[in-house]
């Protein structure tokens, strides 16, 4: 694709804050129209990046594009073509839902009219017509995350950015925002999404870029990362703990590769070519060596799984900023 065909470009991005590199050389192609997901461990860079897409910070080498304009010469024109949903609320609890857009819409110089009307559809969009004259701080936290959402639409924005935008929800919660997203990818916007959610950039993006010390590592579909570390697995829960030590090696005879176990759960995890054939063997192996299995099933592998194998089992030492960092920077 092109570059008109993108609706975010990155090349070489850098980043440091003070000797600390946030970012060092962050490449990003994001097609217009899909859900990207940015994903890595604490202190990779993700937050950083969307501070720097979204003109919040400055950075100190390469080039950013965001809706085809230079995220450092043209900050006022991409200023007013994205949308900007943060980790935390940016709404005033104690205005009502309706009066916190009206101020948004205000803020953006739209006319009062317009903020009126403008507020009037994004409540009904997002489903809180019926509380919009309640004060912010008695919504549930699905319904303040989405009007966080909304408020980050008032200028009908080409492209949003999302970072971590269901820390802290109950599963209802999350499952309202996942599918406010949705709609509006299905609207023709482009979503950039950070997460620490793994199910949540499985369920939501099409394309997913690992970064790991500022930079991408992988790039692809979910599908795509999950087949880099192999194709189905088998997962084995046994009824008995005893048990665990002989069946793993005999499935580890019989299928020709290392099981992982956790021995807390009783759980043995292989992974398999041929997946109906090497169930069928698994099973009657088990069965006929007396260890009994209290649960058997094939899966694919999970993402939490892809991100360990690609960016290692460890605790980042974060280069993200702090709030006096910011404000410096």
């Amino acid at each position: 694709m092109g570059g008109a065909d993108m609706a975010i470009q990155t090349e070489a991005l850098k980043k440091k804050y003070g000797d600390k590199e946030a970012l060092s050389g962050l490449d990003l192609q994001v097609p217009r129209g899909v859900v990207y997901g940015l994903l890595g461990p604490n202190g990779a860079g993700k937050t950083t990046a969307v501070r720097i897409l979204s003109t919040l910070l400055k950075h100190h080498g390469g080039t950013a594009r965001v809706a085809g304009y230079d995220v450092a010469r043209q900050s006022a024109q991409v200023r007013y073509s994205i949308g900007l949903l943060g980790q935390h609320a940016a709404v005033d609890e104690d205005l009502s839902g309706r009066q916190n857009l009206v101020m948004f819409g205000r803020l953006y110089h739209i006319g009062k009219r317009n903020a009126q009307r403008r507020a009037d559809e994004l409540l009904e969009r997002f489903g809180l017509t019926e509380a919009a004259g309640q004060p912010a701080k008695q919504y549930s936290g699905g319904m303040r995350r989405r009007l966080d959402l909304a408020a980050s639409l008032i200028l009908a924005p080409s492209v949003l950015f999302l970072d971590e935008p269901t820390t802290g929800l109950d599963p209802r919660g999350r499952n309202d925002v996942w599918e406010s997203v949705r709609g509006l990818v299905g609207e023709g916007r482009t979503v950039l999404l950070t997460t620490q959610y793994l199910e949540e950039a499985d369920q939501l993006a099409d394309t997913i870029s690992l970064i790991d010390e500022g930079r991408v590592v992988q790039t692809g579909s979910p599908d795509q990362l999950k087949n880099k570390i192999g194709g189905d697995r088998i997962d084995v829960v046994l009824r008995r703990p005893q048990d665990l030590g002989p069946a793993t090696r005999m499935i580890s005879t019989l299928i020709g590769a290392e099981p992982e176990t956790d021995a807390d759960n009783r759980r043995i995890s292989v992974v398999v070519e041929d997946r109906v054939a090497a169930l069928t063997a698994v099973a009657r192996s088990l069965s006929d060596a007396g260890l009994e299995a209290e649960d058997i099933a094939l899966r694919r592998p999970t993402l939490d799984e892809v991100f360990l194998s690609l960016t290692g089992n460890r605790t980042a030492t974060s280069a993200e900023p702090s709030a006096k960092e910011v404000a410096s920077s």
